[in-house]
């Protein structure tokens, strides 16, 4: 039996103070170590409450030098690469605060805070994938219930049916329990139910206001739910009380892009790439929003150094050809050739590739060679998207058999009588983007975006349409009163509000596809101009077919869809 020494019981009693002024009084806790570290010379547990206290304080260069220090000689404590990790990310670190994240949680798998730490910055460089997997690691060690922990073991291992019967038996003993919410939320999610995970993640940050982790779920799910003002306003939160969190400061970014809003995008991406330098698809994604923005020298500097990194990442050569004035070096062509002869490219990557050397060729006027590559990559992005032509055919005779002129002369009275929007419709590659910046050009026209709104809307009618037993929206938006259709109306003109920068009475929406929605915009907004955009079938479903595929339609583009497609288009046009 040991026993203790008075001084040793004063210095555990000097350390449990220390940590316990972190929290509150990170100044005062830095000198108890320091008092400390003069009586037990490198002592580790002072020196893990020095380090701690120096990054609070933001003292961030000492603090990882300190820390870096105590993990070489202590390489096996996980908790002090721990705070490594978190003080190499607080000093702009990114890259190697992921190294240490990946060796914390090796060293000890269930330690959820650094789980969460490794989410948040895969999540930052763009590692969906990666990120995804971390918080599902962090969402099961962070709880201590039996129950809870068997269904985040069930969530992690993509057992979705057994999680979700798990959670909902936990919720209805435990209503209010905020981490079982979080988790089924993310259960609906997977399942595709945006609309349950958005309500189940505001009543969880209802019962809990500080939940960070829920909040940042709640953001993502409203921004893919279109709705960036809310999405916007649960990031502000976040990074008010952590205005250093890379993850955070990506999906502002992401959602200023998506509301056109480029310059402070633009700024968020340039300080993420001075922590995490060396990762290819936040280059990619600064490059997009360069373009965007008009800065098309700055965005091919971008693109190039994507390729610098991984010369194997198809979608930024991709990117440099679907800029249309860049030509490829011999060299170029070269590079991408030898990657396509390679064996570890998956579809996605080796479709862009194909796709830019059709580019290459065709400026170099090797047509057949050209063509062949636009076949290949139309081919392979075939089997990755699920569209069928019959459907949309479908579709087209759904709506011409139930909207028909009496109908609407029944809801003349229906709607938003708001005359704001003007819809340009047509194909794509149909001439939408110079008719609008025609118009635009006008003081009373601002020019905004191909806006999702609409396509949006058709998502939660869908869900009403379950409830008639139907598969389409259109059979629910057939029984909608006149008070459902203004309402829609008014929700239109007020999501959209976020992408209007002016006064202008009238803006522009040319989302092409918007003319599969034809009834649903008639009965909503039957005020709104409707522009019908057209080209010569040949030049536009051919022109679709070698550059459009990027623009994430969701039909392939082997030719005979693309005829279909525009024949469906001429056939709703000519309806209403």
């Amino acid at each position: 039996m040991s026993v203790v020494t008075e001084p040793t019981a004063s210095l555990d009693v000097a350390l449990a103070h220390a940590s316990r002024l972190l929290a509150t009084q990170p100044a005062l806790a830095l000198e108890q170590a320091l008092e400390i570290l003069k009586v037990a010379r490198m002592h580790p547990q002072a020196l893990l409450v020095l380090g701690v206290a120096q990054c609070a304080l933001g003292h961030h260069q000492p603090a990882v030098e300190t820390l870096t220090g105590l993990t070489k000689s202590q390489p096996g404590w996980a908790h002090a690469h721990l705070e490594l990790g978190l003080a190499l990310a607080r000093a702009g670190r990114g890259d190697d605060a992921i190294n240490v994240l990946r060796r914390v949680v090796a060293l000890k798998p269930d330690l959820p805070r650094a789980w969460l730490a490794l989410g948040d910055h895969l999540n930052a460089v763009g590692d969906n994938l990666g990120a995804d997997a971390a918080y599902a690691q962090h969402i099961r060690h962070s709880t201590c219930d039996p129950r809870l922990m068997a269904a985040a073991a069930a969530l992690t291992e993509n057992r979705i049916a057994e999680a979700e019967a798990l959670l909902r038996s936990h919720l209805q003993m435990m209503p209010t329990d905020v981490s079982a919410i979080r988790m089924l939320a993310e259960v609906a999610a997977r399942l595709g139910l945006h609309e349950e995970a958005e309500h189940l993640l505001a009543r969880c940050l209802e019962l809990a206001p500080s939940f960070d982790a829920a909040r940042q779920n709640y953001a993502l799910v409203l921004h893919r739910a279109n709705k960036p003002t809310e999405a916007l306003a649960q990031v502000e939160r976040l990074l008010a009380t952590d205005a250093a969190n890379a993850s955070y400061r990506n999906l502002k970014a992401v959602i200023l892009c998506r509301i056109g809003d480029y310059p402070p995008a633009i700024e968020l991406y340039a300080q993420i790439l001075a922590e995490y330098p060396q990762h290819a698809k936040i280059w990619l994604s600064y490059g997009h929003a360069l373009k965007t923005a008009g800065f098309q020298e700055q965005s091919i500097d971008a693109y190039r150094k994507c390729i610098a990194i991984d010369p194997a990442f198809g979608e930024a050569w991709w990117s440099l050809a679907n800029l249309k004035t860049l030509r490829f070096s011999d060299a170029d062509l070269s590079t991408m050739q030898r990657q396509l002869q390679g064996t570890d490219l998956d579809a996605e990557q080796r479709l862009q590739f194909d796709f830019a050397v059709g580019k290459a060729l065709e400026d170099e006027r090797d047509y057949a060679g050209s063509f062949r590559h636009y076949a290949i990559g139309n081919s392979l992005r075939r089997g990755l998207i699920p569209y069928s032509a019959d459907e949309t055919s479908h579709r087209v005779v759904r709506s011409k058999t139930l909207f028909t002129r009496e109908f609407f002369e029944r809801r003349a009275t229906a709607g938003c009588s708001a005359p704001d929007p003007i819809f340009i419709l047509g194909l794509p590659r149909s001439g939408s983007t110079l008719i609008e910046q025609i118009l635009a050009s006008h003081s009373a026209v601002e020019g905004t975006m191909e806006l999702p709104e609409i396509i949006s809307m058709t998502r939660a009618l869908r869900q009403q349409a379950l409830a008639i037993d139907s598969k389409s929206y259109l059979d629910a938006l057939a029984v909608l009163p006149g008070s459902a259709l203004r309402e829609l109306g008014e929700q239109y003109l007020q999501r959209t509000r976020i992408h209007r920068k002016t006064d202008a009475p009238f803006f522009v929406d040319k989302m092409p596809n918007n003319f599969a929605h034809l009834a649903l915009i008639h009965l909503v907004l039957p005020n709104a101009r409707i522009i019908d955009a057209r080209r010569h079938p040949l030049a536009c479903c051919f022109s679709g077919f070698k550059q459009n595929f990027a623009r994430g339609q969701n039909f392939s583009y082997g030719l005979e869809d693309l005829g279909r497609y525009y024949h469906d288009y001429v056939e709703l046009m000519a309806h209403f």
